[in-house]
């Protein structure tokens, strides 16, 4: 490669990752639907027309974040589960959920994007559906390694529920045949009303929603893990969740940081982490539609060919940007 092919590709990939920086600054600031391009550019000190060369639209920026968003949340369950004994079900329970909650209280603003309220006007392509499947695969890997190797067991009284009506078991038996060969339909099931649980403790906290209720959601969340898992019907944890986390820590070289206080973070609503609760909204589906999963695929919203106003506006170029 010439010495000039290779400075081009580093300051390229230097601009991408300084696009990148500012527009999650103004995510936090504006929310995903107050991105603009011109925004960015303007505080970069780009001309407007050079950021086109890496982000073709406002939509392409926004996919880029959501796939960071995403490998990021991913790659922390991934290095938790990592660390954790591998016959230790419930201990990779507990580790993976506890990892999940700590990337998202650290990182608020980009949970809300993928986890929040859908972008209206944004539609994600397929590129997004991997990313965004790491972190329930992980979830189905510890399941059916458990369901393989004859640890799970049924919770008691499950067996005075009345049975899965059909379109149940065709949906379990769906997720199982891509993710959890070796666990039955109950377990399934199951496993998806724990995790969607699991999710739900955590944006209810990010969004304010224990506010004035409960002061410290940790204990209740590490509880929940216990409660979940015995759910599913993994065995109890060779470690307890505080245990647990120290494990992570040592996963990942840090000590897990709290959640930010109301005093760093004055208004935790969710309108103060992505606009509006109505109209901005950071997960990918549609404002009336179902949301971005790996198994719906990626319909992050409508595409009306809303873009931020840029793209009839040719204004001066910096021919430096266009040798990256």
């Amino acid at each position: 490669m010439p010495p000039s092919t290779g400075l081009r590709a580093r300051l390229r990939a230097e601009l991408t990752h300084e696009i990148k920086e500012e527009a999650r600054r103004q995510l936090a600031a504006e929310g995903a639907p107050g991105l603009s391009l011109r925004a960015v550019t303007r505080a970069l000190g780009m001309a407007s027309s050079a950021i086109y060369r890496y982000f073709p639209s406002r939509d392409d920026l926004l996919t880029a974040l959501i796939v960071d968003a995403y490998d990021a949340i991913g790659t922390a369950a991934e290095a938790a589960d990592a660390g954790c004994r591998r016959e230790d079900f419930g201990g990779r329970w507990q580790t993976v959920g506890l990892a999940v909650r700590d990337w998202a209280v650290t990182n608020p603003h980009e949970y809300a994007l993928v986890y929040g309220s859908p972008v209206p006007g944004y539609r994600a392509p397929q590129d997004t559906i991997g990313p965004a499947s790491r972190v329930t695969l992980v979830l189905a890997g510890l399941v059916d390694d458990a369901a393989r190797a004859g640890m799970l067991v049924e919770p008691a009284g499950s067996r005075d529920l009345p049975p899965l009506d059909g379109e149940v078991l065709d949906e379990a038996r769906q997720l199982a045949d891509r993710a959890f060969p070796h666990a039955s339909d109950e377990v399934v099931v199951r496993a998806v009303i724990a995790w969607t649980q699991l999710f739900g403790m955590i944006s209810f906290e990010l969004f304010g929603h224990f506010h004035t209720v409960i002061d410290d959601a940790a204990p209740i969340f590490e509880r929940a893990l216990l409660e979940t898992g015995h759910l599913v019907g993994f065995p109890v944890p060779e470690a307890g969740p505080r245990r647990a986390m120290a494990g992570r820590a040592a996963v990942d070289g840090r000590v897990p940081e709290r959640p930010p206080t109301d005093q760093e973070i004055p208004d935790r609503s969710a309108a103060a982490i992505v606009g509006s609760v109505d109209s901005h909204g950071p997960t990918h589906g549609t404002t009336d539609g179902p949301t971005h999963g790996p198994t719906h695929g990626p319909t992050h919203g409508t595409n009306d060919g809303t873009t931020d106003g840029m793209n009839d506006e040719s204004d001066e170029s910096d021919e430096t940007w266009y040798l990256i």
